[in-house]
């Protein structure tokens, strides 16, 4: 995921975090101890053994969970590296203010949900309204 800034930056936030979704096609199961070849078969048929966030299963929770507080305003940027699987990202509780598409310079307000295309990305906003657990 790369950001080419606009020349007067990109407006205040209080934090930002970086997400990327990926897709992985395995030769073995889920799970399954030991290195894991490339499944060429599952991946024609988009039979992803695994999808994950930041390249690992649980990278987003427990301790690793992304922290923010009640009124701070929070920008994330959402890569889709794919190979094949649309992402329909959506923060559960949160309406997004701004959502920035595909590097686009215009916005769109109060989203609910932006699809990311394999390979596509987005930025959205958003600010924190009430406390709680948030699940992308």
């Amino acid at each position: 995921l790369i950001l080419v800034e606009p020349l007067k930056g990109l407006p205040k936030v209080d934090r930002e975090f970086y997400i990327m979704q990926g897709d992985f096609y395995t030769v073995g199961s889920y799970r399954e101890k030991g290195a894991q070849p490339f499944d060429m078969q599952k991946a024609i048929d988009e039979k992803a053994t695994y999808v994950l966030f930041n390249g690992s299963e649980g990278a987003l929770v427990g301790d690793n969970a992304l922290k923010a507080k009640v009124g701070e305003r929070i920008r994330m940027f959402v890569g889709n590296g794919g190979p094949n699987l649309v992402s329909s990202f959506h923060v559960i509780g949160e309406i997004f203010d701004k959502v920035y598409t595909e590097g686009g310079s215009h916005q769109q307000e109060n989203v609910q949900t932006t699809l990311i295309p394999a390979g596509g990305s987005a930025i959205v906003e958003f600010k924190v309204e009430v406390p709680g657990t948030y699940v992308i």
